[in-house]
Protein backbone atom coordinates (compact mmCIF):
# COMPACT_ATOMS: atom_id res chain seq x y z
CA UNK A 1 0.00 0.00 0.00
CA UNK A 2 1.23 3.56 -0.90
CA UNK A 3 2.93 5.16 2.15
CA UNK A 4 0.84 8.23 3.25
CA UNK A 5 2.81 11.57 1.10
CA UNK A 6 5.45 13.32 3.38
CA UNK A 7 5.24 16.98 3.62
CA UNK A 8 7.65 18.37 1.24
CA UNK A 9 7.79 22.56 0.19
CA UNK A 10 8.12 24.08 -3.45
CA UNK A 11 9.00 27.21 -3.81
CA UNK A 12 10.36 29.69 -5.98
CA UNK A 13 12.55 32.38 -5.59
CA UNK A 14 12.90 35.43 -8.05
CA UNK A 15 12.32 33.45 -11.17
CA UNK A 16 13.58 34.37 -14.85
CA UNK A 17 12.98 31.50 -17.58
CA UNK A 18 12.80 31.60 -20.96
CA UNK A 19 13.31 29.70 -24.54
CA UNK A 20 16.31 31.19 -27.06
CA UNK A 21 17.26 34.32 -24.96
CA UNK A 22 13.79 35.40 -24.83
CA UNK A 23 12.28 35.74 -21.65
CA UNK A 24 9.14 34.33 -20.64
CA UNK A 25 8.71 34.58 -16.87
CA UNK A 26 9.72 37.95 -15.16
CA UNK A 27 11.35 37.84 -11.35
CA UNK A 28 8.38 35.28 -10.21
CA UNK A 29 8.32 34.03 -6.69
CA UNK A 30 5.96 31.62 -5.45
CA UNK A 31 5.26 29.69 -2.53
CA UNK A 32 3.06 26.24 -3.29
CA UNK A 33 0.73 25.49 -0.48
CA UNK A 34 1.75 21.92 1.05
CA UNK A 35 -1.17 19.63 1.09
CA UNK A 36 -3.46 21.83 -1.34
CA UNK A 37 -4.29 21.29 -4.74
CA UNK A 38 -3.11 24.75 -6.59
CA UNK A 39 -4.14 25.37 -10.09
CA UNK A 40 -2.24 27.62 -12.48
CA UNK A 41 -4.51 30.01 -15.06
CA UNK A 42 -4.03 32.15 -17.76
CA UNK A 43 -4.35 33.35 -21.25
CA UNK A 44 -1.82 31.01 -23.78
CA UNK A 45 1.21 31.95 -23.65
CA UNK A 46 1.31 34.09 -20.64
CA UNK A 47 4.11 31.35 -18.68
CA UNK A 48 2.01 28.69 -17.00
CA UNK A 49 3.64 25.45 -19.10
CA UNK A 50 7.01 27.14 -18.39
CA UNK A 51 6.87 27.73 -15.04
CA UNK A 52 5.36 24.22 -14.21
CA UNK A 53 8.15 22.79 -16.25
CA UNK A 54 11.04 25.27 -14.24
CA UNK A 55 9.45 23.83 -11.05
CA UNK A 56 9.85 20.21 -12.27
CA UNK A 57 13.15 21.07 -12.52
CA UNK A 58 12.48 20.79 -16.52
CA UNK A 59 13.91 24.23 -17.01
CA UNK A 60 17.04 25.81 -15.65
CA UNK A 61 16.10 29.47 -14.53
CA UNK A 62 18.42 31.91 -15.97
CA UNK A 63 17.85 33.90 -12.63
CA UNK A 64 16.42 33.01 -9.00
CA UNK A 65 15.88 29.59 -7.68
CA UNK A 66 13.23 26.76 -7.72
CA UNK A 67 13.57 25.10 -3.40
CA UNK A 68 12.45 22.07 -2.75
CA UNK A 69 12.38 21.62 0.73
CA UNK A 70 14.57 24.32 1.25
CA UNK A 71 17.21 23.75 -0.80
CA UNK A 72 17.69 24.60 -4.44
CA UNK A 73 15.90 21.60 -6.90
CA UNK A 74 19.30 21.97 -9.27
CA UNK A 75 21.96 20.54 -6.23
CA UNK A 76 19.41 17.48 -5.74
CA UNK A 77 20.29 14.49 -7.50
CA UNK A 78 18.00 13.66 -10.22
CA UNK A 79 16.84 10.21 -9.13
CA UNK A 80 16.23 12.10 -5.19
CA UNK A 81 13.96 14.95 -6.83
CA UNK A 82 11.89 11.75 -8.85
CA UNK A 83 11.24 10.35 -5.45
CA UNK A 84 9.78 13.82 -3.89
CA UNK A 85 8.55 14.95 -6.96
CA UNK A 86 6.07 13.57 -9.78
CA UNK A 87 5.50 15.17 -12.92
CA UNK A 88 2.65 14.70 -16.05
CA UNK A 89 3.73 16.13 -18.68
CA UNK A 90 1.39 17.43 -21.56
CA UNK A 91 0.61 14.64 -23.98
CA UNK A 92 2.90 12.26 -22.84
CA UNK A 93 4.43 9.36 -25.07
CA UNK A 94 4.77 5.62 -24.34
CA UNK A 95 6.64 2.85 -26.10
CA UNK A 96 4.52 0.97 -28.76
CA UNK A 97 2.71 -1.95 -27.55
CA UNK A 98 3.62 -1.30 -23.78
CA UNK A 99 0.96 -2.56 -21.09
CA UNK A 100 -0.71 -0.41 -18.76
CA UNK A 101 1.09 -2.70 -15.86
CA UNK A 102 4.69 -2.18 -17.25
CA UNK A 103 4.17 2.06 -17.84
CA UNK A 104 2.85 2.05 -14.00
CA UNK A 105 5.68 0.01 -13.06
CA UNK A 106 8.02 2.59 -14.62
CA UNK A 107 6.94 4.81 -11.42
CA UNK A 108 9.06 2.53 -9.40
CA UNK A 109 12.41 3.01 -11.47
CA UNK A 110 13.74 6.36 -9.16
CA UNK A 111 13.63 3.87 -6.40
CA UNK A 112 16.10 0.91 -7.70
CA UNK A 113 19.27 1.23 -7.82
CA UNK A 114 22.42 -0.77 -7.74
CA UNK A 115 21.59 -2.16 -4.18
CA UNK A 116 18.46 -2.06 -4.08
CA UNK A 117 16.32 -4.46 -6.22
CA UNK A 118 12.77 -4.77 -6.96
CA UNK A 119 10.82 -6.10 -3.64
CA UNK A 120 7.13 -6.35 -2.97
CA UNK A 121 7.40 -3.42 -1.95
CA UNK A 122 7.04 -2.08 -5.29
CA UNK A 123 4.40 -4.98 -6.48
CA UNK A 124 2.13 -3.09 -3.50
CA UNK A 125 3.03 0.52 -4.23
CA UNK A 126 1.94 -0.29 -8.68
CA UNK A 127 -1.07 -2.40 -7.39
CA UNK A 128 -2.15 0.54 -5.39
CA UNK A 129 -1.91 3.48 -7.54
CA UNK A 130 -3.29 1.07 -10.27
CA UNK A 131 -6.12 0.36 -7.77
CA UNK A 132 -6.49 4.07 -6.70
CA UNK A 133 -6.96 5.21 -10.16
CA UNK A 134 -9.59 2.39 -11.30
CA UNK A 135 -7.15 0.98 -13.96
CA UNK A 136 -6.18 -2.49 -12.30
CA UNK A 137 -8.86 -4.54 -14.99
CA UNK A 138 -6.96 -3.25 -17.66
CA UNK A 139 -3.43 -3.85 -16.35
CA UNK A 140 -2.87 -6.32 -19.42
CA UNK A 141 -4.26 -4.13 -22.02
CA UNK A 142 -1.65 -2.01 -24.46
CA UNK A 143 -1.49 1.85 -23.91
CA UNK A 144 -2.29 2.68 -27.41
CA UNK A 145 -5.91 0.43 -27.42
CA UNK A 146 -7.02 2.71 -24.27
CA UNK A 147 -10.10 5.65 -24.46
CA UNK A 148 -8.20 9.12 -23.81
CA UNK A 149 -9.26 9.30 -20.03
CA UNK A 150 -7.82 5.55 -19.46
CA UNK A 151 -4.72 6.28 -20.66
CA UNK A 152 -4.48 9.50 -18.24
CA UNK A 153 -5.65 7.74 -15.34
CA UNK A 154 -2.84 5.55 -16.34
CA UNK A 155 -0.37 7.92 -16.58
CA UNK A 156 -1.39 9.60 -13.40
CA UNK A 157 -0.93 5.84 -11.87
CA UNK A 158 3.02 5.52 -12.57
CA UNK A 159 3.01 9.12 -11.13
CA UNK A 160 1.35 7.28 -7.89
CA UNK A 161 3.35 4.89 -7.72
CA UNK A 162 6.88 6.85 -7.63
CA UNK A 163 5.03 7.66 -4.10
CA UNK A 164 6.17 11.60 -3.80
CA UNK A 165 4.53 13.91 -1.67
CA UNK A 166 4.09 16.01 -4.91
CA UNK A 167 2.56 15.93 -7.85
CA UNK A 168 2.64 18.54 -11.12
CA UNK A 169 0.06 18.04 -14.05
CA UNK A 170 0.54 19.95 -17.09
CA UNK A 171 -2.77 20.64 -18.69
CA UNK A 172 -4.26 16.90 -17.79
CA UNK A 173 -7.42 17.22 -19.35
CA UNK A 174 -6.44 18.30 -22.78
CA UNK A 175 -8.49 16.78 -25.55
CA UNK A 176 -10.33 14.70 -22.99
CA UNK A 177 -14.25 15.22 -23.45
CA UNK A 178 -16.25 16.52 -20.43
CA UNK A 179 -17.13 13.38 -19.29
CA UNK A 180 -13.59 12.31 -18.32
CA UNK A 181 -12.66 15.72 -17.50
CA UNK A 182 -14.22 15.24 -15.07
CA UNK A 183 -13.31 11.76 -13.52
CA UNK A 184 -9.49 13.11 -13.61
CA UNK A 185 -10.28 15.94 -11.94
CA UNK A 186 -12.45 14.15 -8.91
CA UNK A 187 -9.09 11.56 -9.16
CA UNK A 188 -7.10 14.12 -8.47
CA UNK A 189 -9.50 15.39 -5.53
CA UNK A 190 -9.55 11.77 -3.96
CA UNK A 191 -6.01 11.26 -3.49
CA UNK A 192 -5.60 14.93 -2.49
CA UNK A 193 -8.55 14.04 0.51
CA UNK A 194 -6.66 10.89 0.70
CA UNK A 195 -3.04 11.81 2.18
CA UNK A 196 -3.10 15.13 1.35
CA UNK A 197 -0.73 14.93 -1.29
CA UNK A 198 0.18 18.21 -2.90
CA UNK A 199 -0.72 18.79 -6.38
CA UNK A 200 -0.25 21.40 -9.16
CA UNK A 201 -1.79 21.61 -12.31
CA UNK A 202 -2.34 23.90 -15.35
CA UNK A 203 -5.76 24.36 -16.47
CA UNK A 204 -7.76 26.74 -19.26
CA UNK A 205 -11.39 25.72 -17.65
CA UNK A 206 -11.96 28.84 -14.96
CA UNK A 207 -14.74 27.28 -13.52
CA UNK A 208 -13.08 23.64 -13.22
CA UNK A 209 -10.29 26.09 -11.65
CA UNK A 210 -12.64 26.97 -8.90
CA UNK A 211 -14.29 23.80 -8.41
CA UNK A 212 -11.37 21.37 -7.93
CA UNK A 213 -8.80 24.19 -6.77
CA UNK A 214 -8.08 24.83 -3.45
CA UNK A 215 -5.37 27.77 -4.51
CA UNK A 216 -5.19 29.73 -7.58
CA UNK A 217 -2.28 31.38 -9.09
CA UNK A 218 -3.47 33.57 -12.14
CA UNK A 219 -0.89 34.79 -14.62
CA UNK A 220 -0.24 37.14 -17.40
CA UNK A 221 2.85 37.97 -19.12
CA UNK A 222 5.14 35.83 -17.58
CA UNK A 223 4.44 37.43 -13.70
CA UNK A 224 1.49 36.73 -11.46
CA UNK A 225 -1.69 38.99 -11.28
CA UNK A 226 -3.39 37.34 -7.66
CA UNK A 227 -3.42 34.62 -6.40
CA UNK A 228 -5.18 32.74 -3.37
CA UNK A 229 -9.09 31.17 -2.66
CA UNK A 230 -10.81 31.17 -5.69
CA UNK A 231 -13.22 33.35 -4.89
CA UNK A 232 -10.17 35.78 -4.14
CA UNK A 233 -8.45 35.41 -7.43
CA UNK A 234 -11.58 35.02 -9.82
CA UNK A 235 -13.15 38.43 -10.08
CA UNK A 236 -14.68 40.25 -12.98
CA UNK A 237 -12.25 42.62 -13.00
CA UNK A 238 -9.45 39.92 -12.95
CA UNK A 239 -10.28 37.98 -15.60
CA UNK A 240 -10.71 40.81 -17.59
CA UNK A 241 -7.18 42.18 -17.22
CA UNK A 242 -5.91 38.51 -17.18
CA UNK A 243 -8.01 36.87 -20.70
CA UNK A 244 -9.47 40.75 -22.07
CA UNK A 245 -12.74 39.13 -21.13
CA UNK A 246 -16.10 40.82 -20.26
CA UNK A 247 -17.26 38.37 -17.63
CA UNK A 248 -20.29 37.89 -15.22
CA UNK A 249 -19.20 36.29 -11.83
CA UNK A 250 -21.50 34.68 -10.35
CA UNK A 251 -21.99 31.29 -7.61
CA UNK A 252 -21.63 28.07 -9.31
CA UNK A 253 -25.23 26.20 -8.61
CA UNK A 254 -23.29 23.13 -7.94
CA UNK A 255 -20.13 23.86 -6.40
CA UNK A 256 -21.38 27.68 -4.65
CA UNK A 257 -17.55 28.62 -6.10
CA UNK A 258 -17.13 31.41 -8.67
CA UNK A 259 -18.81 30.84 -12.42
CA UNK A 260 -17.58 32.44 -14.91
CA UNK A 261 -20.09 33.37 -17.13
CA UNK A 262 -18.85 35.11 -20.44
CA UNK A 263 -20.46 37.72 -22.13
CA UNK A 264 -19.28 37.78 -25.45
CA UNK A 265 -20.59 40.73 -28.29
CA UNK A 266 -23.59 38.28 -28.93
CA UNK A 267 -25.19 37.72 -25.57
CA UNK A 268 -28.20 39.72 -26.65
CA UNK A 269 -30.87 37.03 -27.85
CA UNK A 270 -34.31 36.77 -28.30
CA UNK A 271 -37.04 34.98 -25.66
CA UNK A 272 -39.47 32.89 -26.05
CA UNK A 273 -41.22 35.85 -27.19
CA UNK A 274 -39.70 36.59 -29.91
CA UNK A 275 -38.14 39.84 -28.11
CA UNK A 276 -34.21 40.69 -27.08
CA UNK A 277 -33.25 39.70 -23.82
CA UNK A 278 -30.90 42.04 -21.71
CA UNK A 279 -27.24 41.19 -21.05
CA UNK A 280 -27.63 41.88 -17.38
CA UNK A 281 -31.11 39.75 -17.07
CA UNK A 282 -29.77 36.90 -18.89
CA UNK A 283 -27.02 36.58 -16.14
CA UNK A 284 -27.74 37.60 -13.20
CA UNK A 285 -31.51 36.78 -13.71
CA UNK A 286 -33.64 39.85 -13.46
CA UNK A 287 -37.38 40.50 -12.61
CA UNK A 288 -39.68 38.95 -15.08
CA UNK A 289 -37.23 36.49 -16.82
CA UNK A 290 -37.43 32.88 -16.73
CA UNK A 291 -33.44 32.03 -16.22
CA UNK A 292 -32.42 28.62 -15.26
CA UNK A 293 -28.87 29.85 -14.04
CA UNK A 294 -31.26 31.62 -11.27
CA UNK A 295 -33.43 28.19 -10.98
CA UNK A 296 -30.54 26.41 -10.76
CA UNK A 297 -29.15 28.59 -7.87
CA UNK A 298 -32.21 28.16 -5.95
CA UNK A 299 -32.05 24.56 -6.20
CA UNK A 300 -28.49 23.68 -5.53
CA UNK A 301 -28.86 23.36 -1.88
CA UNK A 302 -30.93 20.11 -2.62
CA UNK A 303 -27.38 19.04 -4.19
CA UNK A 304 -26.34 15.57 -2.84
CA UNK A 305 -22.91 13.66 -3.07
CA UNK A 306 -21.07 17.14 -4.35
CA UNK A 307 -17.38 17.41 -3.42
CA UNK A 308 -17.63 21.06 -2.54
CA UNK A 309 -14.06 22.84 -1.44
CA UNK A 310 -15.54 23.26 2.34
CA UNK A 311 -15.74 19.30 2.71
CA UNK A 312 -12.39 19.05 1.42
Amino acid sequence: MIEPAVDHSLAAENLAVGYDHREIIHDLSVRIPAGKISVIVGANACGKSTLLKTLARLLKPSRGSVLLDGKSIHQIPTREVATRLGLLPQSPTAPEGITVADLVGRGRYPRQGWIRQWTSADDEAIADAMTSTDVLEIADRPIDELSGGQRQRVWIAMALAQETGILLLDEPTTFLDLTHQFEVLDLLVDLNKRDDRTIVLVLHDLNQACRFGDHLIAMKDGAIVAEGNPAEVITEQVVQDVFGLAVKVIPDPVAGTPMVVPIGRHTPRTNAAGGPVAADNAVSGGVGTENPAAKALAASSAANGICRPTQR
